[in-house]
């Protein structure tokens, strides 16, 4: 029996489990990106923390969607607006926590989480989801994503290339950009060209975990860097 058959054969064991580990990890990354925020204030950490938040929500959602769609619910179309509106927030808070130098100060004191610059990427993101349950597909989520994360690579590597590899994290971040915008790209695929074949999906869930591990170690490998500078 090949792996995939063996994931497929066990197909809710698998979606629970993955489910679990990236909200974990994105838990990790997020009470630990908190924690170097307030040691640092650095309004950038705010931005890529929320993105964890956002994206833990998204997977608790998308597995909540999945087993109501299973068992035919007739509102579980709410369920999938809420989660493709947690998975565009949190690209954007990543995307923004790469550019906010452009739009802010690090002067400025407003929530993080909603602000009228950050207002306009939850009413986006709120327009995404619902055009997709209007036009009963994903092509606006994926399209957004791709997007996305071609922006969100191409400034990683700009910032990469100007810190001239004095912050490892960064490297980490840019690494992780194209595998995310690679995920992305795979998952349209598997709708538009593979009537959603199980094995690319399996890929694209491995793409997946590897994207928020990059992020877990980086994350780590700062924080305990810092924790070390403070002691």
């Amino acid at each position: 029996m090949s792996l995939y058959s063996f994931l497929l054969d066990n197909k809710y064991i698998l979606e629970l489990s993955y489910a679990l580990l990236l909200t974990f990890i994105c838990a990790v990354i997020f009470f630990r990106t908190d924690k170097f925020f307030r040691l640092s204030l650095h309004k950038g950490l705010r931005y890529f923390r929320n993105a964890f938040l956002f994206y833990g929500a998204a997977f608790i959602t998308r597995y909540l969607f999945g087993v109501l769609s299973d068992l035919n619910f007739d509102y579980a179309y709410i369920v999938k607006i809420i989660f493709e509106y947690f998975f565009v927030m949190a690209a954007f808070f990543l995307l923004y926590s790469l550019m906010w130098k452009k739009f802010e100060t690090q002067r400025e004191k407003h929530s993080s989480l909603f602000n009228p610059k950050i207002a306009i990427f939850h009413v986006l993101a709120l327009v995404i989801a619902m055009m997709d349950y209007l036009w009963g597909t994903y092509y606006f989520l994926f399209g957004a994503e791709i997007l996305i994360f071609i922006i969100a690579s191409a400034l990683a590597y700009s910032n990469y290339r100007k810190d001239r590899g004095q912050h490892k994290f960064l490297k980490f971040y840019f690494f992780a950009m194209i595998l995310s915008l690679a995920a992305w790209v795979l998952n349209f695929l598997a709708e538009s060209y593979f009537n959603w074949n199980h094995n690319l999906l399996i890929d694209v869930g491995i793409i997946d975990v590897i994207f928020f591990l990059l992020f877990l170690y980086g994350v780590v490998k700062a924080t305990k860097q810092n924790g070390n500078k403070e002691t």
